[in-house]
């Protein structure tokens, strides 16, 4: 019996969710596994990863081949490294003190990539938020401009036009009284 260790899909319409399991390579992709070793949320930036690294390891000793998605989250979380190690510890090329502080290291430079990466995701979305408030102040204050122009024309255009009237009567007051000279004479 070959072992894979391969992802099983979970969740909802387009909104996948494994577990990474060891099955056998004959069972269905949905089907009966042997163990469950960890989850995969692709949802998720960055995707969330929840890996029991001893079993991993201990399928990979089995003889447990991860199919290519399984590997690369494997080799994200450390799994292949610590195998490759432990073929180091049984060679006798180094010691377990040794495997352990280069996998701590390992596992402490990944997971400072991982938080740098978080945390630049923050601030990106904090900048184009305060950037789309931004433009939206802007946008607000040209349509209060405009609307105070329109407001100030509309008065400007009825101001005129009442001192006009009053200058057209006043224009013609005099031509009245000359008429009414007229009749009288």
């Amino acid at each position: 019996m070959s072992v894979k260790i391969r992802l099983q899909r979970h969740g909802k319409k387009q909104k996948p969710f494994y577990w990474v399991v060891a099955a056998d390579a004959r069972a269905k992709r949905d089907g009966k596994y042997l163990e469950k070793i960890g989850t995969y949320n692709p949802n998720t930036n960055p995707a969330t990863i929840e890996l029991n690294l001893d079993s991993a390891v201990k399928w990979l000793h089995n003889g447990a081949q991860p199919t290519d998605t399984a590997k690369a989250i494997l080799s994200y979380k450390g799994a292949l490294l610590k195998h490759h190690l432990d073929g180091g510890i049984r060679k006798g090329a180094l010691t377990q003190e040794q495997a352990d502080a280069k996998l701590a290291a390992w596992l402490e430079a990944k997971s400072g990539k991982v938080d740098a990466k978080k945390e630049g995701l923050t601030k990106a979305q904090a900048d184009a938020k305060a950037k789309a408030f931004k433009a939206e102040q802007d946008v607000n204050a040209k349509r209060l401009a405009a609307a105070a122009q329109a407001e100030a024309d509309a008065i400007a255009a009825a101001t005129p036009a009442v001192e006009e009237v009053a200058e057209v009567e006043a224009e013609e007051a005099p031509a009245a009284e000359e008429n009414n000279e007229e009749t009288q004479a």
